[in-house]
């Protein structure tokens, strides 16, 4: 039987496969390696990983419009197509077992990631897994019992989306109620929180799952909105989260 193909993005012409640490959520500063899958079923209007989904021709909005030069990306030159095998090697090279599965939306993949996650523990058993989700996608069953930690980020009216697509509640409660995943919120203004807390409450979120994270690319702007975020996580039992490849590297890729 042929190795499933998983669709990756493109970065500097390579699959975008890197060591790096974790910089956000509950495993913040783990060395780790991203995996990053292309395609994407949202489109966030401040998304820093825009060429996993901008592609020409679509009509979707992003904060970079307005910067001289600025393009959307051509889907052929911006997806890497490899076989699983041959992502398991890359991965292997690398002297860590921490996998970070991001993108785009990981779980758009879920049947080549199982393979991938499969082929990987048999290599080791040490390996571990973590999804970083926007939550909107129901896991499989094999899925779900390959992946030890889900990083869930449901998007807020911030991001542009309309919620009929960033609130899926069949996900969204999936999620809620199991011990794998934890939620992180990009927040951008105070009046983001209301629309937190009322998610906190439909689905009966538990507050220490919970984190908060500014928006933001430059270290700048990440500074001026932790000073509040800080006070808020402190107000309801929240947990923050940084940025931490931002204020390491800056807005740079593949870190």
């Amino acid at each position: 039987m042929p190795s499933p193909i998983l669709k990756l993005a493109r970065l500097n012409g390579q699959p975008e496969i890197f060591y790096s640490i974790q910089g956000e959520g509950k495993s913040m500063g783990m060395p780790a390696v991203f995996v990053r899958s292309s395609l994407c079923n949202l489109h966030c209007i401040w998304c820093d990983t825009d060429y996993t989904w901008n592609w020409t021709g679509t009509r979707f909005e992003h904060r970079h419009d307005v910067c001289p030069g600025y393009r959307k990306f051509d889907k052929k030159k911006w997806i890497a197509g490899l076989p699983v095998e041959a992502v398991a090697a890359l991965v292997a090279e690398i002297p860590c077992r921490n996998i970070v599965l991001t993108g785009g939306e990981p779980m758009l993949q879920q049947e080549a990631l199982v393979a991938l996650i499969r082929r990987l523990r048999q290599i080791s058993p040490g390996y571990r897994f973590e999804v970083e989700t926007n939550g909107t996608l129901l896991p499989l069953p094999e899925f779900d019992q390959a992946v030890d930690q889900y990083n869930v980020s449901p998007k807020l009216e911030n991001s542009n989306n309309p919620r009929k697509l960033r609130e899926k509640p069949v996900a969204c409660r999936f999620f809620a109620q199991s011990p794998k995943a934890y939620f992180k919120f990009v927040v951008a203004e105070k009046n983001d929180l209301e629309e937190v807390l009322e998610l906190k409450q439909r689905y009966a979120l538990l507050p220490e799952k919970i984190m908060l994270m500014p928006e933001g690319s430059t270290r700048q702007l990440l500074a001026r909105r932790r000073r509040w975020i800080v006070e808020v996580c402190k107000a309801n039992g929240f947990y923050y989260t940084d940025r931490l490849q931002v204020q390491i590297w800056g807005s740079k890729k593949g870190v």
